[in-house]
């Protein structure tokens, strides 16, 4: 589970995780199309706030953080990256 110490104590712009899941409603429901995807969280850069980026899968995580679509949903968020609340709230819309 990220914390605020551990979102505080990070470089700045650190893809800190990432991974693959499905867009669907059992997955992260983008567009409900089926397709795999890549997702990418990130820290800030000059403050600690954080986000997540989603594109398709054979997209590279530089491409993904730099274009990708921000992950907007509280539980999509929660889902790919579990988190206290006080970190929740360190997202960036």
């Amino acid at each position: 589970m990220l914390t605020l110490q551990q979102l505080k104590d990070m470089p700045d712009d650190t893809v800190f995780a990432h991974g693959e899941t499905v867009n669907s409603p059992g997955g992260i429901n983008m567009s409900n199309d089926g397709r795999s995807l890549r997702w990418v969280a990130v820290r800030g850069n000059g403050y600690h706030d954080w986000a997540i980026y989603i594109g398709i899968s054979s997209w590279p995580e530089d491409l993904i953080k730099s274009n990708g679509d921000k992950v907007v949903d509280e539980s999509n968020i929660k889902r790919l990256v579990p988190c206290d609340d006080e970190t929740f709230g360190m997202y960036r819309y």
